[in-house]
């Protein structure tokens, strides 16, 4: 093999490897946040799950990608553990299509293939265009790619060290490590099964020493997705054993039927002069037949796979941190449903910000209707809780958007940032609003109760604004709950106006100190400022329906 020959091998795994990423970005610009969507109708059956896992593999000619995005969806929430068995048995069935593209000799028409897609990401201005382009030029990329890997190791014929090498494979377990080993490396199943066809189109290597070392690449494909987990949720972590251990059972099951019985010589007899599509036959029949008999127990892998990693306590339970968002989901530009996993986690993360906003709202006004700071040191470290998460949430989402290609996600996703900024300052008010109990509890300051009414309605109706934010704030919000915002609002300023109205009558009868009359006016100034950001709050999300 001469060193150009090795070049040329190089070359070619980068144009498979570049081919599938080009698939991965474009199916990711073109789906987006959809993706989300299509899991959350289709994933409820257990048969409908496999299909949509098979289905998303197959586009993106990649288990590991869909596994890593099944991780993502299922640590932040958009996914069960029950619904992600069925998604990882179906992608391991998706992920069989490129060695039978490759057996049918599909890379005669991959150059026509990179052409069309360049075409229209070229020559196309449609941006939605732009995104099927790159699905269609990543497909031709691949299998030119395929082609320059399989006409490079044609030479390896001629040595006798190299096919010595291979014919060492005949041994199960070695055929298993090495298989298992190369595919870690390269984190790319679909690449590992392609070169071993290449092998085999070279003459180099038949399917007897060839199928243990198919086994073992189905074991090592899980590696991507366990480097995924890392830092994730304990239910995140138990996906990536749900998919080791559907590979593990698959290989023990098949090596024992291929060491027993004349399996290897049937699938031979299927296409004897086409050792390429031996080996895509006998990957597609070890995968569906491996689903087909784990079907039925998927419930109990995923109660096996929490047994394996039981629930512990949350060591960072009194220790400020995001709940839902992960730095996993930032490790990967390329990773598939990117933009639903953003954007759910994101929302979550600021629900969570706005239910702390709310408590200290809450606990604020019956602050100072007490005239006690016994809360003062209560809201301030829930203040500086929201302040960390405004900052990290605001990190993450500028991470986030540097990557995000689809448009509307990139819209909504700049709206949420937006609300993020907006409930921190709800916070602040909040704040200052407990801080008056300082003045009032050191100058003896008491409020009529006419004043405490008052103080009532306030909470109220901020409990009332902030509730229903909370409520929409799971989902993109409806075009018209921008109204029922502006109509809360509203009634705060109408309510402000009334009270300082109220406050001005009082202080010209007498019936309230000069102290009590500034404090209660500046309280008054930031339950108005809050309706304010409450509204800002309501127009974003509004807005995100459109964008979303």
């Amino acid at each position: 093999m001469k060193i150009t020959d090795f070049f040329s091998l190089l070359g070619g795994l980068a144009l498979f490897l570049y081919g599938m990423q080009m698939m991965s970005n474009g199916l990711e610009a073109a789906a987006g946040n959809k993706m989300k969507q299509i899991l959350e109708k289709l994933t409820a059956n257990r048969f409908l799950g496999v299909l949509v896992g098979a289905g998303i593999t197959a586009v993106i000619q990649s288990s590991s990608a869909t596994t890593v995005m099944v991780v993502g969806f299922v640590n932040s929430g958009m996914m069960t553990l029950k619904q992600a068995v069925w998604i990882i048995m179906g992608a391991n069935i998706g992920t069989t299509i490129t060695g039978q593209l490759i057996a049918l000799d599909v890379g005669a028409i991959a150059p026509l293939l990179a052409f069309l897609g360049v075409a229209l990401v070229v020559f196309v201005k449609k941006q939605k265009v732009h995104h099927y382009g790159l699905i269609l030029a990543g497909l031709g990329i691949l299998f030119v790619g395929m082609d320059m890997m399989s006409a490079a190791m044609m030479p390896l014929r001629e040595s006798e060290t190299f096919v010595a090498l291979l014919t060492k494979f005949s041994n199960p377990i070695l055929g298993i490590l090495a298989g298992a080993i190369f595919t870690a490396i390269i984190q790319s199943s679909s690449a590992s099964v392609g070169i071993l066809q290449a092998l085999a189109s070279s003459g180099l290597i038949g399917l007897g020493n060839a199928v243990y070392v198919l086994f073992g690449q189905n074991i090592g494909t899980c590696i991507t997705a366990i480097l995924a987990a890392i830092g994730t949720s304990r239910n995140a972590k138990r996906t990536t054993i749900i998919h080791l251990m559907f590979n593990l059972i698959g290989t023990t099951i098949f090596t024992i039927v291929c060491i027993l019985t004349p399996l290897t010589d049937v699938v031979e007899a299927f296409t004897p002069d086409n050792v390429a599509a031996q080996i895509a036959n006998m990957h597609t029949l070890f995968n569906v037949v491996t689903t087909l008999l784990l079907l039925p127990f998927g419930t109990y892998l995923a109660k096996l796979a929490t047994k394996i990693l039981p629930e512990k306590k949350d060591e960072n339970v009194d220790v400020m941190h995001m709940e839902f968002i992960r730095p996993m989901e930032t490790k990967r530009d390329t990773q598939i449903g990117l933009s639903a996993i953003a954007v759910t986690s994101i929302r979550k993360e600021i629900h969570r910000m706005m239910t702390m906003a709310k408590e200290n709202v809450d606990m604020s006004f019956e602050a100072v209707k007490e005239g006690k700071t016994i809360h003062l040191k209560e809201v301030k470290e829930r203040e500086e809780y929201i302040d960390f998460l405004n900052k990290e949430i605001s990190k993450y989402i500028s991470k986030t958007l540097v990557n995000e290609s689809n448009p509307r996600d990139s819209k909504y996703i700049s709206a949420l940032f937006k609300v993020c900024g907006n409930v921190e300052r709800i916070g602040d008010h909040a704040m200052n609003i407990c801080g008056y109990t300082k003045t009032i509890e050191r100058q003896n300051i008491s409020f009529s109760s006419e004043v405490k009414r008052e103080i009532d309605e306030m909470k109220k109706i901020c409990d009332q604004a902030l509730d229903y934010l909370a409520e929409i704030g799971q989902e993109p919000g409806q075009k018209e709950d921008i109204q029922v915002i502006e109509d809360i609002e509203q009634k705060i300023d109408d309510m402000t106006e009334d009270y300082r109205q109220k406050q001005l009558e009082r202080m010209q009868k007498g019936t309230c100190s000069e102290e009590g009359c500034i404090i209660y006016s500046e309280m008054l100034t930031d339950f108005e400022r809050i309706g304010d950001h409450i509204l800002n709050i309501g127009q974003e999300m509004g807005r995100g329906k459109v964008s979303a």
